[in-house]
């Protein structure tokens, strides 16, 4: 579960850049590929005892791998060299805020208007074109020529393409790994990747803008990117569109009609929205804590390093909680605690009602961390309530709808702050959250029935029923 995020680490469900399967009847899955042979029914044989191992064994996840840890590295000297970048120009706080939250707002755009890219065209064209595009962004961002108002218009155009690299890097890690287990654990690992980049990145490219300008760093950026497109260039299969003929030809207005459609059908589905308000909620919650945390450390009067053990509590209760829950847990282990745990995991907030000090506020932020451990199973729920067909445009949503809802609750919890308490307001957001947790809790447990999950066969018009709730 990821606080405030650089938006390119909103990945997954708090991950960077922001970005960012295999048909019904067992079709191949790709060079490399590992069937996923979660049945549900396991008790921690052989799928467990393996864990992550399982994923790096596959050739093309190690690939995938790498390039999301170099656009990571890329994005986090980015954030920081860009707020510095424009800071230096204009002396305005607003304006470097700015240059930071820009690279939020774009998402749903993106993620809405765009999102028929990832099943329009082949997944391997976009992911490198994807990261060609930041490259060239970085690239302008780099020249000296280039002004303030230049600079962030870039920043939104690497925001606006983030959605569709994640929607499209998420839909192809079925393809690589299968929709089963390998596939949960995939995605975690990505996760956890996302996450120690926040809790180390800030630091490494603080002392980075030591030895270098703010231009220079975004040099550094721009040869990120390009490493990235290379490896998934060479090191990735090319596979067909998702979308098959329906995806194919009509320009600009087809695409767009193409996206929406996609997203009426993601969101006009009772179980998948029920599944998407899942993996949104608690990361809309939970980060009052982390958005606060400045005007936390001065309430309680443990000054600016308490601010940063603030910051890094959560990411270490999530990296824990999601390697213990990939690790020791099997698969049908994960699905039954998603909902309990879902339930509860923003409860920890309400030790803020007590005005804590570090030494109970930080395990109750391990505590709210750990909770995120809920996503890998509903994570395989959420793959298998979406046909492969649409997959690519779910997933897009799936990551547009996470960093602007992270960003609607940052804005809200600052807001809040100006009126109450931080204690109150952090306290608040936990009770808050938790009551729309148990709500949505409800709702996916009554679309786990056979009944609520009917999805329209593309092939034959009949209904196939999924389940996993």
């Amino acid at each position: 579960m990821a606080g405030t995020r650089p938006p390119a680490l909103a990945e997954e469900p708090s991950a960077t850049r922001g970005r960012a399967s295999p048909p019904a009847g067992g079709e191949a899955r790709g060079e490399g590929a590992v069937e996923g042979t979660d049945t549900g029914t396991g008790t921690g044989g052989g799928e467990a005892r393996d864990g992550y191992g399982r994923v790096f064994a596959v050739r093309e996840f190690r690939v995938v791998f790498v390039a999301h840890a170099l656009s990571l590295l890329g994005v986090v000297v980015s954030e920081i060299a860009l707020t510095v970048l424009v800071y230096d120009l204009t002396g305005s706080p607003l304006l470097s805020a700015l240059a930071f939250a820009l690279g939020m707002l774009p998402y749903l755009v993106g993620g809405t208007l765009f999102a028929g890219v990832a099943d329009r065209y082949p997944p391997r064209r976009v992911l490198v074109v994807c990261d060609l595009v930041c490259a060239g962004c970085a690239a302008l961002m780099a020249l000296p020529a280039t002004p303030v108002a230049g600079l962030l218009a870039l920043r939104c155009l690497i925001a606006a393409v983030s959605p569709v690299f994640n929607g499209t890097r998420m839909a192809t890690l079925t393809d690589v790994l299968g929709d089963g287990d390998l596939f949960v654990l995939g995605r975690s690992l990505l996760r956890m990747v996302s996450q120690s980049a926040v809790l180390v990145g800030f630091g490494l490219g603080g002392v980075l803008l030591t030895v270098v300008s703010p231009r220079g760093a975004l040099v550094i950026t721009l040869v990120t990117f390009l490493a990235s497109a290379l490896l998934l260039r060479t090191g990735t299969k090319r596979r067909p569109a998702r979308g098959g003929a329906r995806g194919s030809g009509g320009g600009d207005a087809a695409l767009l009609r193409y996206s929406l459609a996609g997203a009426r059908e993601v969101l006009g589905h009772r179980r998948i929205r029920a599944l998407l308000l899942l993996l949104w909620a608690p990361p809309m919650f939970v980060v009052a804590p982390e958005a606060l945390a400045a005007p936390y450390a001065e309430q309680i009067g443990v000054g600016t390093a308490g601010v940063g053990l603030l910051m890094c509590a959560m990411p270490v209760g999530t990296i824990a909680g999601e390697v213990y829950a990939g690790s020791a847990l099997s698969p049908a282990t994960r699905s039954r605690i998603v909902l309990p745990l879902a339930a509860t995991t923003l409860l920890p907030l309400l030790a803020y009602a007590f005005v804590p000090g570090l030494a109970w506020a930080l395990p109750a932020l391990v505590l709210a961390g750990a909770g995120a451990a809920y996503t890998l199973g509903l994570d395989r729920w959420f793959v298998d309530a979406v046909p492969p067909e649409l997959r690519g445009r779910a997933m897009t949503v799936h990551t547009a709808g996470l960093m602007t809802l992270q960003g609607v609750g940052m804005a809200l919890a600052g807001l809040a702050a100006e009126f109450f308490a931080v204690s109150t307001v952090v306290a608040g957001a936990g009770a808050l959250g938790t009551v729309c947790c148990l709500l949505l809790v409800r709702e996916v447990w009554l679309t786990g029935r056979a009944g609520a999950n009917a999805l329209p066969n593309s092939e034959t018009g009949a209904d196939r029923y999924v389940t996993g709730g």
